[in-house]
């Protein structure tokens, strides 16, 4: 028990969670009864929600000290392998839950998959840019989704997947690649220095 404390803290887990309810209740009082101007089923609200849950949890993806983690005698891989899916499971659980207070804002098949590959991509960002720039990938990926044009194309929907209907086979398998690749990519190698 001493060491998940010490770990949560080490990872500022407490602030990550405290700012991802911060922002998805904030979200749900904009949007509640039409009140963000969004149309029905807009699909941009729940993912800024899940983006910004998964950017905050970037910021745990390494300590204070790398050098010093990697003395520690222990299997760091299956625990970063668990904090990147716990993280993600977090972030969709935070999502559903505020979601239960009002008008459901997407589906949990949606919340599931755009969690689990913005989930990926920080892990990715965390492996290739270090913890403290984690969050840059997602928000590059997301800033581009919000401002490109309509997916007619196979790469299209591929870049596009975070605002695709859950049942589009190329926006679940983006995801699920995402995910695979992020989560072995930062369980192998860590945060870069």
């Amino acid at each position: 028990m001493r060491w998940l404390t010490l770990y949560a803290r080490s990872r500022q887990i407490p602030a990550s969670l405290a700012a991802l309810v911060i922002s998805a209740v904030a979200v749900w009082a904009l949007a509640r009864d039409g009140g963000g101007g969004g149309v029905p089923g807009d699909p941009r609200l729940p993912v800024l929600v899940l983006a910004t849950g998964a950017m905050a949890a970037s910021t745990g993806l390494s300590g204070q000290d790398l050098a010093l983690d990697r003395t520690a005698a222990i299997r760091w891989a299956p625990r970063r392998a668990a904090h990147v899916l716990l993280a993600g499971a977090v972030v969709a659980a935070v999502l559903l839950t505020v979601q239960t207070m009002g008008e459901p804002m997407a589906t949990t098949a949606f919340v599931v998959r755009d969690s689990a590959g913005l989930t990926g991509l920080i892990a990715l960002g965390a492996a290739l840019t270090g913890g403290q720039y984690a969050w840059t990938l997602p928000f590059t990926w997301l800033s581009f989704t919000f401002f490109a044009p309509p997916p007619t194309t196979t790469p299209m929907r591929i870049a596009t997947w975070m605002l695709l209907p859950p049942d589009t086979a190329t926006a679940t398998w983006t995801a699920l690649t995402l995910l695979l690749t992020g989560t072995a990519a930062y369980a192998v190698a860590g945060p870069r220095r």
